[in-house]
C-alpha cells in the first residue's frame, strides 16, 4: 500500500500543531507543512504582547525549535504557498508550480489584516500588525519614545499596541467609531472599564469617530477623522480587525461563509479537506450554531483536533472560545461569547474599582461567557459554568463566598 500523504495549508500555530500531533498519534505517513512566510511557525500573541514590550525575545514565539522539523521528518517548505487545490485529483498546486498529491488536506490558512482604504493610505509610516516582521518594525518604531502614535481601533490589537507605545515612553491617541472600546466583543459594560484604564496611563481616546483619511508628503505626519479633526502623528497602527484567508477553498468549490464551513469535527463539504484555526468557521455543539473565532487558544486545540479528524478518529471539537491580555497593570482572562445581543445581563463578583474582579454575561439566566480581571486560577470553574448550560442564581453568582464549582 502507497504511503499515505497529508498536505497542511498553512505554517501557522494551527497548522504546526497538527502536524505535531499527526506524529504523537504514530501517523508514518508523509507530512508537507506549507507556509507563505519565510519565518518558521510561531504563535501570535507576543506580537502584540512580550515582543512588542520587548520583553521576551524574538525565538520564543516559536511553535518548536529549529531542528524539531527534521528530527519528525515534517517537511518544512517557507516562503512558499499552495497557489491551488485539486480535489478531483486529490492534488495542490504550490507557488512553485509544483504539483503535490495528497491524501488528506489541513486548510490552516489563517487571516489577513483589513486595510483601511482612504486618503493616504499607502504614506510610510501607516503600520498593520500581523505578522512577525510587522511586529518587528513596529517595535523599532516605538523603541526610542517621544513619538506621536495614533492608533486607529480600540480592539484587542488596537489597545494592546497602545499600551506597548506608551511603555515605550510615546505619545498616544487611540481613535474608535464604537462608544467603548472592545464594544463587538464584550459590549459596553467592560469597555469602559478599558477606556478608563488607558485615559489613567495617559492615553488620548477619542470615541464615536472613525479615521478618513491621513496627511504626509510621503510619510505621515496627521491622522483626520470622521469628525473633521487633524491629529498629529510620527506613527500610525491600524488594527481593524482581520478577514479570514478563504480564495483556495471558494475556487475549489468548498463552502464558505465568513470562513470555510466545517462541521464539528473540522471537516469541510469535502470528507479529505479540513479546516482549523482563525479560517475555520465551524459548528459548535454546545453553542449549537457556527462561530469563526480568531484567538490563540483556537488555534492551540483546534489544529491538533483537525489532525486527529484526519486520521478517522471520532472528534468533537467544542471548546469554550479563550482569550487572554495583558494592558498595564492589569491581565484578564475571557471565556466564552459575549457580543451585544447575545446576553441580557451582567453579574459581577469582586472589587470592580480595584479592577479585581470576574464579570459574568448572562442569557436567560445562564452564564454564556465570563472574564476574570486579576483574578487568576478560576478559568476552569468559569468554562465548567458555561458548559453546564444550568441556570445560575444571580445573587450567588455574585457572592464571594460561594465556590464558582458549586454553581457549576
Amino acid at each position: 500500500m502507497p504511503e499515505e500523504t497529508f498536505v497542511i495549508a498553512g505554517a501557522s500555530l494551527a497548522g504546526a500543531k497538527a502536524a505535531e500531533t499527526l506524529r504523537a498519534e504514530g501517523f508514518e505517513g508523509k507530512v508537507l507543512l506549507i507556509g507563505d512566510e519565510i519565518e518558521r511557525p510561531y504563535e501570535r500573541p507576543p506580537l502584540s504582547k512580550g515582543f512588542l514590550l520587548d520583553k521576551e525575545p524574538r525565538d520564543k514565539a516559536h511553535v518548536h525549535e529549529a531542528d524539531w522539523y527534521d528530527k519528525h521528518d515534517v517537511e518544512l517548505r517557507l516562503g512558499t504557498s499552495v497557489a491551488s487545490i485539486d480535489r478531483a485529483a486529490h492534488q495542490v498546486r504550490l507557488s512553485t508550480k509544483e504539483p503535490v498529491g495528497y491524501d488528506r488536506l489541513l486548510l490552516a490558512t489563517g487571516s489577513s489584516v483589513r486595510r483601511l482604504e482612504v486618503p493616504g493610505s499607502k504614506l510610510q509610516g501607516i503600520h498593520y500588525l500581523r505578522t512577525m516582521a510587522d511586529s518587528a518594525a513596529l517595535k523599532q518604531a516605538f523603541a526610542h519614545g517621544g513619538r506621536r502614535v495614533v492608533v486607529a481601533g480600540a480592539g484587542w490589537i488596537g489597545l494592546e499596541t497602545a499600551a506597548a507605545a506608551r511603555a515605550h515612553g510615546n505619545e498616544v491617541t487611540v481613535i474608535e467609531p464604537e462608544p467603548a472600546p472592545l464594544h463587538a466583543a464584550m459590549g459596553p459594560e467592560l469597555g469602559g472599564m478599558f477606556a478608563d484604564l488607558h485615559r489613567e496611563h495617559g492615553v488620548d481616546l477619542r470615541l464615536d469617530q472613525g479615521v478618513a483619511g491621513f496627511w504626509g508628503a510621503g510619510q505621515v505626519s496627521a491622522v483626520v477623522t470622521s469628525g473633521g479633526a487633524e491629529v498629529p502623528a510620527d506613527v500610525v497602527v491600524v488594527g481593524i480587525g482581520v478577514r479570514p484567508n478563504t480564495r483556495l477553498a471558494e475556487e475549489a468549490g468548498l463552502e464558505v461563509s465568513d470562513g470555510i464551513l466545517v462541521d464539528q469535527s473540522l471537516r469541510t463539504s469535502d470528507p479529505d479537506i479540513f479546516a482549523a484555526g482563525d479560517v475555520a468557521n465551524a459548528y459548535h455543539p454546545l453553542l449549537g450554531r457556527r462561530i469563526r473565532v480568531e484567538h490563540w487558544a483556537n488555534a492551540l486545540n483546534g489544529g491538533p483536533a483537525a489532525a486527529r479528524a484526519m486520521l478517522g478518529q471520532d472528534v468533537v471539537y467544542d471548546r469554550i472560545p479563550y482569550f487572554f491580555t495583558d494592558q498595564y497593570d492589569l491581565g484578564m482572562e475571557m471565556s466564552g461569547v459575549a457580543a451585544p445581543g447575545e446576553y441580557d445581563e451582567v453579574v459581577y463578583r469582586g472589587d470592580r474599582a480595584a479592577r479585581e474582579f470576574i464579570a459574568f454575561w448572562l442569557s436567560g439566566g445562564r452564564v454564556v461567557a465570563g472574564m476574570n480581571v486579576n483574578v487568576w486560577d478560576v478559568t476552569g470553574d468559569v468554562q465548567a459554568l458555561i458548559r453546564s448550560r444550568r441556570p445560575v442564581d444571580a445573587a450567588r453568582l455574585a457572592d464571594p463566598a460561594v465556590p464558582l464549582a458549586d454553581l457549576a
